[in-house]
């Protein structure tokens, strides 16, 4: 009498793979997760490889993750698959403050974001 296996969250041609605790502002970050939606993964990483924003390289990371994750847990071949879905949402936000003039005080907020990347390989007909 064990527990039923859970069943999976995606479908059996997707992988995914999630990186919370991002330290950066889900906006800036769903500037970098635009540049991957849609394209090849070896189109996807060269695009990552070569960006100047900082972030990119943690969004490189969690891509390299979901392709991994394809291949070894769902037997995938990692040549056919495309980033079907890069989305982004809020985590946390640190308050920090800072003392102003005239017994003020002025707020900053530390934003941090999470990334979900899910690839997929498409079907023949589809190809």
């Amino acid at each position: 009498m064990s527990k039923s296996k859970n069943p999976r969250r995606v479908a059996d041609n997707e992988a995914m793979a999630v990186s919370s605790m991002l330290k950066t502002s889900p906006q800036k970050l769903n500037l970098v997760a635009q540049l991957i939606r849609g394209k090849t993964v070896d189109k996807a990483l060269a695009d990552l490889t070569f960006s100047k924003k900082r972030i990119a390289e943690d969004v490189k990371k969690t891509l390299q993750s979901a392709i991994a994750n394809a291949e070894n847990n769902h037997g995938l071949d990692v040549d056919a698959l495309i980033v079907a879905e890069a989305y982004v949402g809020k985590n946390i936000t640190l308050k920090r403050g800072r003392p102003r003039a005239r017994g003020r005080y002025g707020k900053i907020l530390k934003p941090f974001a999470q990334v979900t990347i899910l690839v997929r390989q498409p079907s023949e007909e589809q190809a």
